[in-house]
């Protein structure tokens, strides 16, 4: 095992951080204030390649692996995790189409995604009804000879309703459970297609999170990714790169509460020394220090996994729960730590432990995660050789 980083990851991980510092972090309290997104933002993250990092070069991305990605992602939640998710949407909505697309479908979305000028991206999976039980999707897809037509609504997307570009998930019978489900690649701007509307969330403020409104929206076959019910296979692939990246999320969010903590800790005085020599304040920071270093290799191993091809079902439950939930404590403490300060806007940590919460909830609940874990577990158990007697 070799944990050191080639001079290309190095290189990656210093140009985000870079940007990060730069472009994000300056901003970062007044967008999620304002619940916005600065629109030239997105094209100067393109053209840096930092929006379509993982997609292949023949399709005009960088073709970094996981382990690169996340390093880079987890330098862009240091400087606002709000801002890096708008960024993220492009590689959401990519990684179907590397997973499960024709060279064709390929060489027509991906470029779209890979676009310098900047292109918003999302998936939509989530509907009203149908959060974790994603099978339990009413979206329709109604085929009518070599098109389809998609009615329904998705929510709680991000870069629902601005993006340019959708990966849309939906059934061709509600009965059929995920028999059903096909995924289909969909302009953002074809008729028929809306925005609804936009959410106001605890964290994550800058993103846009809204509805996409699909009505009768007309979609060629060619467009549709994979054979007919093949859609709900398609998600679980997708979940097994989406959520190492939410974990490395989780780690910069973490960090960033981290480093403020123990700069406040080494500048604060009271009772005639600095905070720090407090072992109330100090033990914290070194537990900290530990969980951040645990949940960042929990993300590596992760996408190490999926970049040898192994399957990182298990481990990507692994790195995005135990990550997100590190993500909660580290900036609960960091507030602590901070004490009234720690509760005003311009101290940022209150922003980091609500941007935390977010990520508890996305790409399946934390809640959904220890399920998947025990269903691994139950089948290794099934698998066992009976005891002898």
């Amino acid at each position: 095992m070799d944990f050191r980083l080639s001079d290309e990851q190095r290189a990656a991980q210093e140009m985000a951080h870079d940007f990060a510092a730069r472009e994000l972090r300056p901003i970062a309290l007044e967008c999620d204030l304002a619940h916005a997104f600065p629109p030239d933002l997105l094209g100067k993250a393109a053209a840096l390649g930092l929006n379509s990092m993982g997609i292949p070069p023949e399709y005009g991305g960088a073709g970094f692996d996981h382990v690169t990605q996340a390093l880079i992602y987890e330098e862009l939640a240091w400087g606002c995790a709000g801002l890096a998710a708008t960024i993220m949407g492009t590689m959401l909505a990519a990684y179907p189409v590397m997973l499960g697309g024709t060279p064709e479908q390929q060489q027509v979305w991906l470029t779209r995604l890979a676009d310098p000028r900047g292109t918003y991206g999302a998936i939509a999976i989530t509907e009203a009804g149908a959060g974790s039980d994603a099978a339990a999707m009413t979206t329709r897809a109604i085929r009518e000879g070599d098109f389809y037509r998609l009615r329904g609504a998705k929510r709680f997307i991000t870069n629902g309703g601005i993006g340019d570009v959708y990966v849309v998930f939906a059934t061709l019978d509600p009965g059929q459970g995920g028999k059903a489900i096909c995924a289909f690649l969909v302009d953002g701007h074809a008729p028929g297609v809306s925005a609804g509307k936009k959410e106001r969330k605890i964290g994550l403020c800058a993103s846009h999170t809204g509805e996409i409104l699909l009505d009768d929206v007309r979609v060629p076959a060619a467009d549709r990714l994979g054979p007919e019910g093949a859609g709900f296979g398609a998600v679980l692939r997708f979940f097994q790169a989406s959520r190492p990246m939410v974990g490395a999320v989780a780690v910069g969010i973490a960090r960033a509460a981290y480093e403020a903590a123990l700069a406040y800790a080494f500048e604060r005085e009271q009772f005639g020394s600095v905070v720090f020599k407090n072992q109330g304040v100090s033990f914290p920071l070194a537990d900290m220090a530990i969980q951040i270093e645990a949940a960042r290799n929990l993300v590596h191993k992760a996408c190490w996994l999926l970049d040898t091809g192994q399957d990182a079902g298990l481990a990507g439950s692994f790195a995005k729960c135990f990550a997100t939930d590190m993500a909660m404590q580290v900036a609960d403490a960091a507030v602590q730590v901070l004490g009234g300060y720690g509760l005003m806007h311009e101290y940022h940590v209150e922003k980091w432990l609500r941007d935390a919460k977010v990520l508890q909830i996305v790409e399946g609940t934390n809640q959904i995660q220890r399920l998947i874990v025990n269903d691994y577990q139950a089948r290794a158990m099934a698998r066992r050789p009976a005891a002898k007697a």
